[in-house]
């Protein structure tokens, strides 16, 4: 068998986003991103970092000296110690029970009997992950291991009271493999909040593309009414759309999706670019929709116009994600769009109910469009991937054992046996030595949703093993007709969107170093809000769309937005946020 260790973790150079003086703990690396602040703010962050580092070097040197460091240093717990680690229950058919199969009894038997720690997973829903943590809040049963991918989840958990600090020195002493990560790809000034130390980062690596999320679209039918490719500019589209309905291929092109709030209505498309940092960070970041501003305004005039021309099903706002992924296997839209992992239920669904359909893969460019509009810009994943912070109702041998778990896991052989699986049965090598996943593996060692991503995502956020084309091509699927042209496509789409990023179209969400409380106060409010007035707006006739807008706009801010946007300018202006490149 091949060394495993050939496939060490990838890990990301310097990362581009950087973050002001009073965002760092007592362990804060350097800035990423070009710092646009005042020369003495910058130079404050500066004296800084080097301090930070500094003391980071020291209890690197003491804990060495003692030979206290690391997975060397551990013994097992003389009392049975509980870590009650959080997974996504996604509610996908097909995949194994998340809290008891296989590979859960695998963490059990090689980490947890070897140090008296009993690992409980704790199923979180992915679609409710607020309303999951806070019910387990209330009940004193929290995970010891609070994770998301979202840094506002983070910070309403502390301000909450869900999270306890902790001293990132101890952790490096535990955990010196995951701490050297966060510091080489510049994370660890990420780890603050209010100048208290409150979270860990695992690695993103290509996180200012967004390469892993594909929409998938049915070349078939374009190709019947004459399009050798997917129309870039919207007028073009429309033409597209209408000649789909008049033929009678479908009756509804864009299907529709009910909005379900946290993260909907990305209108990166509709801002101005280069971008104004102030009303980036005021309007910016994508957890709370921003009505009322003029992005927000822009993206919703172009949905209505789709309900309005009938490109969308009349009753969309019923339409969950199953129901709009079981459309499109079905035959009735033109497209869907999902995370890539070597086994995809919709691709496989949609070729066994679509014998003679071809589907492609949505190609970026950098177009833009009569209006100024930008059709491909996006927003870009975050630096780092899940954050994780520790529970205050756990004991201090628990949040040891997290600290133990997590270094643990990211040991390359551990990491790799859980991303790929067992050798003959998960995967095989090819010829290059490269890892090759079973598309049709069944037996008792099937892995989780997304080749076991819930469980390794702690520490990493994609799997990886070769160059960015050998990823692709191991993270998509292999079983399927057109199996090389779909993965070129995806290989294609990541170097148009380093592009993209390159031009300024690949755009972080702002991150705030201080508590946003009127967004923790509101945001369920807000977001309810907007789910229910974004349909109103989109379901106005056209020549009412302004109004429509302006007056649930006005709605909107007494509800609370204009408390967040207060609050989030006060960040801005104090230096508490981060910067636009």
């Amino acid at each position: 068998m091949k060394n495993k260790r050939l496939f060490a973790v990838l890990l990301t150079g310097v990362m581009a986003a950087g973050i002001l003086a009073g965002c760092g703990s007592s362990s804060d690396s350097g800035s990423s991103a070009k710092d646009t602040s005042a020369a003495a703010t910058q130079e404050a962050t500066e004296a800084a970092t080097e301090a930070a580092t500094e003391a980071a070097d020291e209890a690197e040197t003491e804990s060495t000296d003692t030979g206290e460091a690391g997975m060397a240093s551990w013994k097992p717990f003389a009392e049975n110690v509980e870590l009650k680690v959080p997974v996504y229950d996604r509610g996908v058919e097909g995949v194994p029970d998340v809290t008891n199969n296989y590979w859960t009894k695998w963490v059990q038997s090689n980490f947890g009997d070897k140090y008296n720690i009993t690992v409980t997973y704790v199923p979180i829903t992915r679609s409710d992950v607020m309303s999951d943590y806070a019910m387990l809040a209330a009940s004193d049963s929290l995970p010891t291991i609070l994770s998301e991918f979202d840094y506002p989840k983070l910070a309403q958990w502390a301000t909450d009271g869900y999270l306890t600090t902790f001293d990132m020195d101890e952790f490096k002493k535990v955990a010196p493999t995951f701490y050297k990560a966060m510091e080489d790809n510049d994370l660890v000034k990420y780890s603050a909040l209010d100048g208290d130390t409150y979270f860990c980062l695992a690695q993103n690596p290509y996180y200012e593309t967004n390469y892993n999320w594909e929409v998938f679209y049915r070349k078939d039918w374009l190709e019947k009414i004459g399009y050798d490719e997917y129309p870039t500019k919207w007028e073009d589209r429309k033409a597209m759309y209408q000649k789909l309905k008049d033929e009678g291929i479908c009756d509804y092109p864009l299907g529709g999706q009910m909005c379900t709030g946290l993260g909907a209505d990305q209108n990166y498309t509709f801002r101005d670019y280069p971008q104004d940092e102030e009303t980036w960070a005021v309007y910016g970041n994508y957890t709370i929709p921003a009505l009322g501003s003029e992005w927000n305004r822009r993206f919703l005039q172009r949905e209505n116009e789709k309900y309005s021309l009938g490109f969308v099903d009349p009753e969309y706002y019923t339409i969950d994600t199953e129901t709009a992924k079981a459309n499109f296997v079905s035959g009735k839209t033109l497209e869907f769009g999902g995370y890539i992992s070597a086994n995809m239920d919709f691709i496989s669904a949609f070729y066994e109910n679509n014998p003679d359909g071809e589907l492609a893969v949505l190609v970026s460019n950098d177009t833009v469009d009569d209006d100024g509009s930008v059709p491909f810009a996006f927003r870009s994943n975050n630096p780092f991937g899940v954050m994780s912070g520790f529970s205050s109702q756990a004991t201090e041998d628990e949040i040891k054992a997290a600290w133990m778990y997590m270094e643990w896991l990211l040991q390359d052989d551990n990491l790799f046996t859980m991303q790929w699986g067992e050798e003959g049965e998960n995967f095989n090598y090819d010829d290059n030595g490269l890892p090759v996943s079973v598309a049709d593996y069944d037996g008792d060692k099937k892995q989780g949703y997304s080749n076991n991503k819930d469980y390794w995502n702690l520490v990493m956020n994609i799997r990886t093993a070769g160059t960015i084309e050998d990823v692709i091509r191991q993270n998509t699927p292999s079983d399927v007709p057109n199996a090389e042209e779909l993965t070129q496509g995806v290989i294609d789409n990541f170097y148009a969107q380093e592009k993209l990023a390159e031009e300024g179209y690949s755009v972080k969400d702002c991150l705030y170093a201080t508590s946003i409380e009127a967004e923790s106060e509101y945001q369920e409010t807000l977001i309810n809000d907007y789910k229910e007035f974004r349909d109103k707006i989109i379901m106005a006739a056209p020549s009412d769309f302004d109004a429509t807008y302006d007056e649930l706009s006005k709605n909107f801010a007494d509800d609370g937005w204009q408390e967040v946007v207060d609050e989030r300018t006060a960040a801005y202006e104090n230096g508490q946020t981060t910067k636009l490149d």
